[in-house]
């Protein structure tokens, strides 16, 4: 009986397993395609934007501009839901000066296709691309905003770009590290097909990084965080933040949106004297 038992378990154990690598996708994406509101509901005015992939998938997204534009903020959202779920960033970003341009990533919201590694970074460069060449923002008028899983979407876009800067908050190092912290009784690392490797491409980034990480995160654990921010090149900061893993920016208030602005406002006034400077010498070289 102890045997049939045992082959049983295993029998159970392998099937679990099985599971696990086959509908793996089903745990990685959760997308919704109903759009249940938009800026206008929290009283700010937006483009609806439709723009293509390099493969040719169709995406949409919201610019959403701000009066006193400081810097636009390129919104790689998590992982749940759709852009519509995210109007409080966009509010509190707005607030702060800053415009926003947030994005669908395929399969999500109105977006097309459907979800896939390799698909959320083509999704990633695109808007970078609509960003710069279809409305003529400057790269270093971008910072590169990342949730969660877009933590990691936003720090592979950075590794090859030169934005203004880079924050990352509630992000994973990796998928095989979730895997296994989610999943320990399986030998989860070595089954998952996704990469999302956010500490591999965030050493790889050059320019200015927060990382932002809620010391109560029920999903990803706040060691990850640290882990993230101690990989991170110079020069960098850590905010540390209350709440749960989807509304602890909300939790953490006025320090969450305070440590957001301390820190941008370090690096964009910067660039922007810099680029008053080099277009007070472009005009003085024509003059003379």
């Amino acid at each position: 009986m102890l045997i049939y038992l045992l082959l049983a378990l295993i029998s159970i154990y392998v099937a679990m397993g099985a599971i696990l690598y086959a509908f793996q996708s089903s745990f990685v994406y959760f997308p919704d395609r109903q759009i249940v509101s938009n800026p206008h509901n929290i009283d700010l005015p937006y483009d609806a934007v439709t723009f293509s992939a390099q493969d040719g998938v169709e995406l949409f997204g919201w610019f959403v501009p701000a009066l006193r534009e400081r810097a636009v903020i390129l919104f790689c959202h998590g992982n749940a839901g759709n852009i519509s779920d995210r109007l409080q960033y966009i509010k509190m970003f707005n607030a702060l000066d800053f415009s926003v341009f947030a994005f669908d990533y395929r399969g999500y919201g109105r977006s097309h296709g459907e979800p896939s590694e390799q698909g959320t970074y083509l999704d990633a460069q695109a808007a970078w691309d609509y960003l710069t060449q279809k409305r003529g923002v400057s790269p270093g008028d971008i910072v590169i905003f990342g949730e969660s899983l877009g933590g990691a979407i936003g720090a592979w876009l950075a590794q090859n770009k030169d934005p203004a800067a880079l924050i990352i908050q509630a992000a994973f190092i990796s998928i095989p590290a979730m895997a296994s912290h989610l999943y320990p009784m399986f030998p989860a690392r070595f089954l998952t097909r996704y990469s999302y490797s956010t500490i591999d491409y965030l050493r790889q980034v050059k320019v200015p990084v927060l990382i932002a990480h809620s010391c109560d995160d029920d999903i990803i654990p706040f060691d990850q965080g640290m882990k993230l921010y101690e990989a991170a090149k110079e020069p960098k900061q850590f905010l540390e933040m209350r709440g749960d893993h989807n509304t602890g920016y909300v939790s953490s208030g006025k320090t969450y949106a305070d440590g957001i602005n301390e820190f941008l406002s370090k690096y964009i006034r910067r660039q922007i004297t810099q680029r008053k400077q080099l277009g007070t010498l472009e005009k003085s070289i024509k003059m003379n």
